[in-house]
């Protein structure tokens, strides 16, 4: 998936960044807001990390702005506020969860999943397609109930496919959601990584076909 994280502390979104793409998020990193609106005019994301005190305004402002907007984005707002109240108006404001800093780290990843998991609407997580299925939370995946081992990468391109079957994605759609603007990467990457899952789920009912000049989908549910 891809986050936005609003940030203005280098070393924290360095740190924030790089433990979110072990999980295979691509994160693309804003340290003013007018930056952030840069990315979110030319971007769709799956989740905003929101710092509150930022150098050209405050995150609250930028998130009362993003509910009158109905941008639909899930947002977590990290603070250094721990106060009751403060924790009650972000919630108000339109926040989906916060954290407060100084935070761990596998605190954040739980936070970001509960997140998804909620906006997603669904109490039980596991996706299903034909004999092939994938549960984003325990990064596994089953072919009849036999494990295949996908990596991080491997396992959020599956899961993009799988959230919507039989519809064809673009290879630039792929691009979008699986890296950050920062990565240079070209529509091989993508080729590569499908014929990865291919390889992966042999056997499986489903398949990753290629239209030619177009993109990919899944079919075969």
């Amino acid at each position: 998936m891809r986050f936005l994280l609003i940030e203005d502390n280098a070393e924290l979104a360095h740190s924030v960044r790089d433990r979110l793409a072990l999980d295979g998020h691509a994160v693309d990193h804003a340290a003013i807001l007018s930056d952030a609106e840069d990315h979110l005019s030319v971007a769709t994301y799956d989740l905003i990390l929101l710092d509150i005190m930022l150098p050209d305004g405050d995150g609250r402002d930028f998130l009362e702005r993003h509910r009158k907007e109905r941008r639909d984005t899930p947002v977590i707002v990290m603070t250094a506020r721990s106060a009751v109240s403060d924790r009650v108006a972000l919630l108000d404001t339109g926040a989906d969860d916060y954290i407060t800093k100084p935070f761990d780290f596998a605190e954040l990843e739980a936070r970001v999943r509960a997140v998804l998991r909620r906006r997603r609407g669904a109490a039980q997580p596991k996706i299903s397609y034909g004999d092939l299925e994938f549960d984003p939370l325990g990064a596994t995946v089953t072919v009849s109930g036999d494990a295949r081992d996908l990596r991080n990468r491997e396992l959020r391109l599956l899961e993009i496919l799988m959230t919507a079957p039989d519809r064809i994605h673009s290879k630039s759609h792929l691009c979008d959601r699986l890296f950050s603007a920062s990565e240079a990467v070209s529509d091989n990457a993508i080729e590569v990584y499908v014929a990865r899952v291919r390889k992966k789920l042999d056997g499986s009912t489903a398949r990753i076909e290629t239209v030619r000049g177009v993109g990919y989908r899944l079919t075969g549910g």
